[in-house]
């Protein structure tokens, strides 16, 4: 029987429960679908501390997080270091520290601990704005794309593999919230995450802006408010790593949309922003094809 996969997840939007830990179940529901089991790391560097992060790499194993590592959790969320998930009873959610180190010792922290597929999702925070997490977070993506293993970066994690690969990200001086279509170059129309969409319809929020991809990053198509919308990492032979970037949110599903609106994490004017339906779901189920069919064919 082959083995489950395991995921890491760089988890930043936490305090907004409906887009963090939702918007994470929307991600995940369709790996659990293919996968035979499922064990997810949760990553939160930009609440854990320094020290943390340095004991992390003081040995290969996980560090999982104790709720003193975390020194500026965001309380109105309750931490909880491991559990099962009441949406998949056999998901084992483990908060993990990050190491604080530099892409070597990261990639050798992915390949020691059999890691399947790296997520990394939207934030709060800004690439644009720089803070000291993120240097490892970058490296961490970095890593994910020297070790070919099956990737995803959504909005902020998008800009933030961008930026890792050696792109720009800049702050618009204007926000979008819409719900617009994506138009697809010829390669993205064959691109298999956009497979059975030949115009889909996404969601957008967010300032900052990619604006310089990295060498080994192809554009597959545009917004009407953003030329860099999503791409795809080439290894350096130009042949396709199953490594994307999406500046639009796939797992901001209608659900969560409304159930935001109720817990006052949006507006009911922002909401009107995203009243349209959009092709997220097929999106994150596409990835998830290529991303086990990438893992178990190896």
């Amino acid at each position: 029987m082959a083995r489950g996969l395991r995921v890491v997840l760089l988890d930043l939007l936490v305090e907004r429960a409906e887009f963090g830990h939702g918007g994470n179940i929307e991600v995940l529901t369709p790996l659990v679908s293919l996968a035979p089991s499922l064990e997810v790391w949760l990553l939160t560097p930009q609440f854990q501390s320094e020290s943390v992060g340095e004991r992390a790499c003081s040995s290969l194993e996980p560090l999982i997080l104790d709720k003193d590592d975390v020194p500026t959790w965001d309380d109105e969320f309750p931490f909880v270091s491991e559990k099962k998930t009441t949406e998949f009873n056999d998901v084992i959610l483990r908060r993990v520290a990050l190491p604080n180190a530099d892409d070597q010792l990261i990639s050798e922290w992915l390949l020691e601990n059999s890691v399947d597929v790296v997520i990394c999702s939207g934030s709060r925070r800004n690439v644009s704005m720089w803070e000291p997490w993120m240097n490892s977070s970058a490296a961490l993506l970095r890593s994910a794309v020297d070790l070919e293993l099956p990737s995803l970066g959504i909005c902020f994690g998008h800009q933030l593999l961008c930026k890792a690969l050696g792109g720009d990200v800049i702050r618009s001086s204007k926000r979008t919230d819409s719900v617009a279509e994506l138009e697809l170059n010829e390669i993205g129309l064959n691109d298999q995450i956009y497979s059975g969409l030949p115009s889909p319809i996404c969601l957008f929020t967010h300032q900052d802006h990619v604006v310089k991809i990295p060498e080994r990053v192809v554009v597959l198509g545009a917004a009407p408010h953003n030329s860099l919308a999503t791409v795809r990492v080439l290894r350096k032979d130009g042949s396709p790593l199953p490594v994307w970037g999406l500046q639009f949110h796939p797992e901001a599903a209608r659900k969560r949309i409304e159930r935001s609106v109720k817990l006052g994490h949006i507006s009911a004017e922002e909401a009107m922003a995203f009243e349209r339906d959009h092709d997220g779901a097929q999106v994150l189920a596409n990835f998830a094809q290529e991303a086990v069919k990438n893992r178990y064919s190896q």
